[in-house]
């Protein structure tokens, strides 16, 4: 594992009470038996009204929402580089490029937002097109640039100040020509006498540079202040500093600031692959969620790009996981459901049991690692027994979560019937939700073994009246679901807590004839009332994949 490595734990794509509370609860004992690792609990759907209600009540933040595992640009090394500002000079950028082997240069603000760009082919150009004597003043070069390049030091003047005006000259000619050679705020590279100095101040020069350190007298200094100019003494010989003085413009001077290509630290790296094939760049900037640019990528991040590590909880079906979980690597699943379609590429840690309810496994492993479990944690995990058991009605509920929920319940210091009926109440008060919301907060699909789709939803009242009401909102709306998502057929669990029974509804051809195998009822009006049938896991899926396959041999002896 990489340094600071990141592992997140993550429920299914509909996340119910369990599915949130394992996370949380494993996330907590990953990070306190685990050196060096961080795990971070995840969700991979919007949270229902019923596991909102337990997180405030136990003041747990809800985890981040993370619907989609494959790779990121984040998940890539990103050349990580220090702001730059469009005031760099030339020289500057062109020894950290080289000293760094960078191609590009992101260019920023203050504040890290991406400016511009510059290449080793923008300065190189630079370099070979540098015949005009007036670049420096084009570029409006700071003189505290000009004399960093030059290796110089600032003798008199504004170091803040800017070369805005003039050509760059180097004195040859004779004190008499000297009008006719210089021009007023020219810069001028100039030898040791004082009465040139003193001529080229007379007519107005801007600065004037002495090579190889050469002596200036104090009237020299003098009439420089006077005149606001500025003199620079260099160690460098004349021809060097005539060489490198162009190289002291800003390479914001340089540097492209139009139809700049970038990507996001969230960006996925599917979505980036063809625009970086397109653009034959040598690197794209990155910017994080806070707008600031931290780096470069470039197309060889692909040869090297780090999958990011998940552990599952509460699934082990591949049509249940964050959308391109084949993209991720999985470490470890941690579930109480039949065996499903995940594959993984090497051996990995699985521990499945025959429990109500995965946060009755999360218990065992405090005591296994013999952890102290907080009160908070107790009340997360006895919630999710509470609601993946039905308050212990469900047939999928053990002796082991029942005593794993009153052992919570002590340390959380909650009373279970009170607190179950404040959670389904919670749970299935529904009123300013739309249908969409309602059906897929509890909604996930399965393949029988002849590749047919089914998708079964559920919700759990104590209150008759809500579940009709709910049932009316919801009958025109599973057509809705299985032309949006291509799903053949459709059903939905009504089941009365109390009552222990349910009323399924559905749609879809074949619906209503697979309902009739498995349980071997008629419907009632527009759904099939099932009583005892309080579980989809344990009761209604095993019973309807056996009709199914029963069905699919009577076909194929036919």
């Amino acid at each position: 594992m990489r340094k600071s490595e990141k592992v997140f734990i993550i429920g299914h794509k509909n996340p119910d009470t369990d599915s949130i509370c394992a996370a949380i609860a494993y996330a907590d004992i990953k990070n306190r038996t685990t050196q060096g690792i961080r795990y971070i609990p995840k969700r991979a759907g919007q949270i229902n009204e019923e596991t909102e209600y337990v997180l405030k009540r136990f003041g747990v933040r809800a985890p981040g929402y993370m619907p989609n595992v494959g790779t990121q640009v984040e998940d890539m090394d990103i050349h990580e580089l220090p702001l730059f500002d469009k005031s760099m000079s030339l020289k500057s950028a062109w020894e950290f490029m080289q000293k760094d082997d960078v191609s590009t240069l992101p260019i920023s603000d203050p504040e890290g937002h991406l400016e511009g760009l510059v290449t080793v082919g923008d300065i190189t150009q630079v370099y070979m097109d540098a015949s005009e004597n007036t670049l420096l003043s084009d570029a409006d070069t700071p003189y505290k640039r000009i004399a960093e390049t030059i290796q110089g030091t600032i003798l008199t003047g504004d170091p803040e100040g800017i070369f805005t005006e003039g050509r760059v000259r180097i004195c040859v000619s004779s004190l008499q020509d000297l009008p006719a050679f210089f021009n007023k705020k020219d810069m001028v590279i100039m030898g040791d006498r004082e009465e040139d100095h003193l001529e080229a101040l007379s007519i107005g020069v801007s600065c004037i540079i002495l090579g190889l350190n050469m002596n200036v007298t104090d009237n020299v200094l003098k009439q420089a202040k006077q005149k606001k100019a500025v003199l620079i003494s260099s160690p460098l010989d004349p021809f060097t500093i005539a060489r490198l003085i162009n190289h002291s413009i800003p390479i914001g001077h340089v540097m492209k600031t139009r139809n700049l290509i970038s990507f996001s630290t969230e960006d996925f790296t599917d979505d980036i692959q063809d625009v970086m094939i397109k653009k034959r760049h040598q690197a794209f900037p990155v910017i994080d969620n806070k707008g600031v640019c931290v780096g470069t990528i470039s197309r060889r991040n692909f040869l090297d790009m780090h999958k990011k590590k998940v552990i599952l909880v509460d699934h082990n079906e591949k049509g249940q996981a964050a959308d391109n979980i084949e993209d991720a690597e999985i470490l470890e699943i941690i579930d109480h459901h039949k065996l499903g379609s995940l594959e993984t590429m090497a051996p990995i840690y699985f521990r499945n049991k025959p429990l109500g309810s995965t946060c009755t496994i999360m218990y065992e492993y405090y005591n296994d690692q013999k952890l102290e479990i907080s009160p908070k944690m107790a009340g997360l995990l006895c919630s999710a027994i509470i609601s993946d058991t039905l308050m212990f009605r469900s047939p999928t509920c053990t002796l082991k979560d029942k005593m794993a929920a009153g052992a919570l319940a002590l340390i959380a210091g909650i009373d279970i019937p009170t607190h179950a009926k404040e959670m389904f109440r919670a749970g299935s008060n529904l009123a300013d939700k739309t249908p969409d919301q309602i059906f897929y907060q509890d909604y996930k699909k399965f393949i029988a073994d002849d590749d047919l789709v089914f998708g079964v939803g559920q919700i759990s009242s104590m209150d008759e009246d809500d579940l009709q009401m709910i049932k009316e909102q919801l009958l025109p709306f599973l057509k809705v679901e299985s032309q949006r998502n291509n799903v053949e057929r459709v059903y939905f669990m009504l089941t009365n807590i109390l009552e222990e029974s349910t009323e399924l509804i559905y749609f879809g051809e074949g619906a209503e004839e697979l309902v009739r195998a498995a349980f071997h009822k008629k419907p009632v009006g527009d759904s099939f009332i099932l009583p005892g049938i309080v579980s989809r896991k344990k009761q209604l899926i095993p019973a309807m994949m056996k009709a199914a396959q029963l069905m699919q041999a009577e076909i194929a002896l036919e």
